[in-house]
């Protein structure tokens, strides 16, 4: 499973968290990170998570412009797929998850279910979401 440093996590939330590609002076300025870092240090992390595939360059003049490889949601599905791949019981390991989380994120689970389970199901309607039922 691929976690991040808490250098790798600050320029991939400010990467994240732009409208579009940056070069590394950028990513730099909106980093939210607890002390100052070497312009030469954030240019040799975004390389290093170009490399593992996380982030996409594009050249710009002289400067290399980085955008993250995949969305916050997708990565973070992404990782607890490989969790419960891993996991060696995914049933108990869903059920200490979901017995972890707040009832709101309950509820955004099971409006999840729902979605991809109509999704799944061509010519059935929609049914109410978890949020709708408990209104």
């Amino acid at each position: 499973m691929k976690e991040f440093g808490e250098l790798e996590a600050a320029i991939m939330d400010a990467l994240w968290s732009a409208d579009g590609p940056l070069p590394v002076r950028e990513v730099r300025a909106r980093m939210h990170y607890g002390r100052e870092v070497a312009y030469t240090t954030v240019m040799t992390v975004t390389t290093i998570l170009f490399h593992k595939g996380l982030l996409q360059r594009e050249k710009s003049g002289r400067a290399w412009l980085y955008r993250p490889s995949e969305s916050r949601a997708e990565y973070s599905a992404r990782v607890m797929g490989e969790v419960f791949n891993d996991c060696g019981d995914p049933g108990a390991t869903i059920r200490r998850f979901v017995a972890g989380i707040s009832a709101e994120d309950r509820l955004h689970l099971a409006d999840a279910l729902v979605e991809t389970r109509a999704d799944h199901r061509p010519g059935r309607r929609r049914r109410p979401t978890g949020r709708e039922v408990a209104g």
